[in-house]
């Protein structure tokens, strides 16, 4: 049955909406809802709103679409809108504001949808005004709980800070307790105010004695242990209370001790009230004070005598020089203690790290760069010390330098450093001859393998059994110097530090016997037993590097050995160490050939005629010293050689296997 743009279906004895009208009834249904309803998408941006919503909002359609909620509602930034992906459904209350700038309260149910893939959300909304005063006393009594959450949390500081302050007055007691200088504080009345332990005991005050001006037994018990009693009574019985004065005196006593003593007004508010004074036992420190005048004289006695150059500096300023530094220098005492810049003479300074210095070592080396009275460099070998205090200098720091001439090992490490240059640039240079002379010989050799192809084509059925053999002949030949080439060209680039080092997970077992299954294709004759602790084992080291270590390994083994006799590849791990071991039964090498079995071009004396460049080995522990690895040999003679290359084990985050 048609109806308008309605179609029916008669199902079941039932008549069903078919799915081409469906959409038009729902959205007939939401736009003669009552509620406003409105979908909205990323950063709640209007998708969709029907009748409702632009009745409740004042706005248009139009305009609405082009809006998000955030322009209609007041209080969005107080709604957590993360828990609606999480929950699926949220319900709340919030305030809108219409086109003409009026605020109603709503309540606002809102699902989160997610269909293939887009997410966005459904809400209806109805407009609950009469509930806003709820709202705003709902507010009120949150306000109110938050301040007194505040009063709460204020009060609790305040306690908190009175606990502090008790904790301060302990601490500040207990500094004054087990401080190692005597303190007290005396009014002008002559009433002792407070003291420590400290100054009992330093006076060895008897418990019967009363601390109080007043008492003459008190007075007279001071005066009596010290040298000079006038003094005492001075600073401490008869200063006034209008004395504002801050004091540093020595107080020496009868029995050989020394105190020092420092006094200074006790104020309170604007008023001087009394006295503090602390006193300390300084009778070490005057007998070191002498011991290092005795020291300072000694010193001076060695500087004079000693070859070493010595010198004090302070600040910009030399304060000190002995005859050493005269000769060195060309200047006299007078010149250099006289208004004279240091900067003039120390062209420039570097610290020098020296093994096995004892970290409780109080000194630096230098290396000190001068220029003499008649502008020559000089080099110098320096301790250079801060002065603890051992040499009066106005108190100020004073930095002291010993040194040794070292210009003449100076300039022999500077001949050294050009030779090497010199060294450098030869060997980039025999690299640049070796790589331009191989890709010279690249070209007839090819057209000799090229050539050599074409007549074993064209050769004769007829002659072909007395060609044949010497095109076989050209064609080893011709294989032989390719690969001669390959190495020299290689070797030169090793050489020349021009092959880059670039580890990369590779799983060894796998690259392993697929090496060990390729070289046994060429030489089926000769068993390869690869070996290995690990069914996996992955670690970072640079293939391309890898591969022609073990290659040239595998071919020794197999050119200096008998044939039909198995060679042995084995795979192993120890203390972090990828270990590679590869084992034959071959002609041996002499203990003299081991000592130069790794020297370029260098081979072995018992090889006869087997062909090879002697660049193999040599080649090898350059790439294994790119991994900062190590390559061992043991052999012997007729018996058979094993080679052992260890590299570091860096672990790859992929690896498989625990070791």
């Amino acid at each position: 049955m048609n109806s308008g743009d309605y179609t029916l279906a008669r199902s079941n004895n039932q008549w069903v909406l078919q799915p081409e009208v469906e959409m038009k009834f729902a959205h007939f249904l939401i736009n003669h809802a009552v509620d406003a309803a409105f979908c909205l998408g990323e950063n709640a941006q209007f998708l969709y709103v029907n009748d409702a919503t632009c009745r409740m909002t004042e706005y248009s359609r139009e305009e609405l679409l082009s809006m998000r909620l955030h322009d209609i509602d007041v209080d969005f930034s107080l709604h957590n809108w993360s828990d609606i992906s999480s929950q699926n459904s949220l319900t709340f209350k919030s305030r809108y504001r219409t086109k003409r700038g009026r605020i109603f309260l709503v309540e606002i149910s809102i699902s989160h949808v997610k269909q293939q893939d887009m997410e966005f959300g459904c809400a209806f909304a109805r407009e609950i005004s009469d509930e806003i005063v709820e709202l705003s006393v709902q507010k009120w009594t949150d306000e109110l709980r938050d301040a007194k959450d505040n009063l709460q949390q204020e009060f609790s500081q305040l306690k908190a800070k009175e606990v502090e302050l008790e904790t301060s007055l302990s601490l500040l007691r207990s500094t004054l307790e087990s401080t190692a200088i005597g303190i007290v504080a005396v009014n002008f009345e002559g009433d002792i105010l407070s003291l420590n332990q400290k100054f009992v005991d330093m006076w060895q005050i008897p418990e019967s004695l009363i601390l109080s001006k007043k008492c003459p037994r008190c007075k007279d018990f001071f005066e009596n242990q010290l040298k000079d009693p006038q003094a005492f009574s001075r600073l401490i019985w008869e200063v006034s209370s209008q004395s504002d004065f801050e004091s540093y005196d020595i107080l020496e006593l009868k029995d050989g001790r020394v105190f020092a003593h420092y006094s200074k007004p006790q104020w309170l508010d604007s008023k001087i009230i009394g006295r503090v004074w602390s006193i300390w036992d300084i009778t070490e420190s005057k007998r070191t004070e002498e011991a290092l005048r005795l020291n300072a004289a000694r010193f001076r006695t060695l500087a004079e005598t000693t070859d070493v150059s010595t010198f004090l500096i302070q600040g910009t300023r030399l304060c000190y020089i002995n005859p050493a530094v005269e000769q060195l220098t060309g200047y006299t005492k007078e010149e250099l203690l006289t208004g004279f810049n240091i900067r003039r003479l120390i062209k420039s300074k570097k610290g020098r790290q020296i093994r096995k210095q004892g970290e409780a070592a109080n000194f630096e080396y230098q290396e000190m760069s001068i220029l003499t009275k008649n502008g020559t460099e000089r080099w110098l070998a320096c301790a250079v010390a801060i002065l603890d205090g051992g040499l009066d200098f106005g108190g100020k720091p004073v930095e002291m330098v010993a040194g040794i001439d070292i210009t003449d090992y100076k300039y022999a490490e500077l001949g050294l450093n050009q030779a090497l240059e010199q060294a450098k640039q030869l060997s980039e240079l025999r690299a640049r001859f070796l790589s331009m002379v191989c890709h010279q010989f690249r070209t007839p050799l090819n057209i000799v393998s090229f050539s050599n192809s074409l007549l074993k084509e064209e050769v004769d059925k007829r002659t072909q059994k007395k060609i044949q053999p010497l095109l076989d002949h050209i064609q080893k030949a011709t294989e032989q110097l390719s690969q001669m080439l390959d190495d020299i060209l290689f070797f030169s680039k090793a050489e020349a530090a021009k092959i880059n080092f670039e580890p990369k997970p590779l799983e060894l077992v796998e690259f392993c016997n697929d090496l060990v299954a390729q070289m046994q294709m060429s030489v089926s004759q000769t068993p390869i037993n690869f070996v290995s602790q690990y069914s996996s084992l992955i670690a970072c080291i640079d293939k391309k590097l890898l591969e022609p270590i073990l290659k040239n390994l595998l071919d020794n083994a197999i050119k200096y050995s008998p044939s039909h006799i198995a060679i042995d590849l084995k795979l192993s791990c120890k203390n972090e160490k990828v270990i590679f071991q590869v084992k034959d039964r071959g002609i041996g090498i002499s203990i003299a050939d081991q000592q130069r079995i790794f020297e370029p071009f260098y081979r072995g004396t018992n090889i006869d005629s087997i062909p090879g460049t002697g660049l193999g080995l040599s080649i090898l522990k350059t790439l294994v010293d790119l991994h900062h690895g190590q390559v061992f040999v043991e052999s012997q003679v007729d018996v058979g050689t094993t080679f052992t290359v260890i590299l570091p084990l860096i672990k790859s985050e992929f690896s498989s296997s625990e070791l």
